[in-house]
C-alpha cells in the first residue's frame, strides 16, 4: 500500500514506539501490556518475534513473569511486512534478534498508519548497541528505556552481564547465563573477566 492510497486519518495513527532496556527489566511485560491494552480496545494485532527465539515457548511471546500473548515466529523482517495485513498495531518482541531490515519495516508499516511497538535489548553483554536497536530509537515517536535492579548493589541496572563463558554475540539464556548490573557494578565485573 503505498502513501497516495491511504486516508488522512489513518496516516495520523501510524507512528513507531521503542521499549528498550537490559535483560529481566520488563521489555517484553510492558509489550504485552500495551497489546493487550490494544486488543481491549479492540484494534487487530498482530505479534511477531524470532523464530530462534523458543527459550520459554516455540509460539508465544513469554515474559520472566510467564505473562504470555500469541505470536507469530519469523525468520526475518520482510516477513513482518508480508504477514502484518488489515492490523492496526504491529508488535516486535526481541527485536535486537532481527536483521538490520527491522528500521526499514517499521517505517512502512508507520506510514501505512499502523502503530508498531518494538522491545528489545539495546546493548549486548559487553555494554555494546545490539542489532538495529539504535537505528530504531532513532526513528520512534515514543522510547520507553526500563531498567532492571543490579543483582550487587540494588541500585538500577542497565546491563546484561553475561555469567557464562562464550563469546558469541548471541547466546540466548536466562537467569542461569545472565544477571542485570549498574554501570559500576559492570565495569568491576568486566574487569574481573579479563
Amino acid at each position: 500500500m503505498f502513501l497516495e492510497n491511504l486516508k488522512p486519518a489513518d496516516l495520523h495513527k501510524g507512528h513507531v514506539e521503542v521499549i528498550c532496556g537490559s535483560m529481566f527489566s520488563g521489555k517484553t511485560e510492558e509489550l504485552i501490556r500495551r497489546l493487550k491494552r490494544a486488543k481491549i480496545a479492540k484494534q487487530k494485532v498482530e505479534i511477531f518475534k524470532p523464530r530462534l527465539d523458543t527459550r520459554y515457548d516455540e509460539v508465544n511471546v513469554v515474559s520472566h513473569d510467564a505473562t504470555s500473548i500469541h505470536s507469530t515466529p519469523v525468520d526475518s523482517s520482510s516477513q513482518i511486512l508480508l504477514l502484518a495485513n488489515d492490523v492496526e498495531v504491529v508488535g516486535v518482541d526481541e527485536a535486537q534478534f532481527f536483521d538490520e531490515e527491522l528500521p526499514s519495516v517499521a517505517q512502512k508499516l508507520a506510514n501505512r498508519g499502523i502503530r508498531v511497538i518494538v522491545a528489545g535489548l539495546d546493548m549486548d553483554y559487553l555494554g555494546q548497541p545490539f542489532g538495529p536497536i539504535p537505528q530504531m530509537l532513532a526513528i520512534a515517536e515514543y522510547v520507553t528505556k526500563v531498567h532492571a535492579i543490579c543483582m550487587h548493589c540494588g541500585n538500577l541496572a542497565n546491563y546484561s552481564h553475561r555469567t557464562v563463558t562464550g563469546d558469541s554475540r548471541i547466546l540466548l539464556g536466562e537467569q542461569e547465563s545472565y544477571i542485570p548490573l549498574c554501570r559500576a557494578c559492570f565495569n568491576k565485573a568486566r574487569k574481573q573477566n579479563f
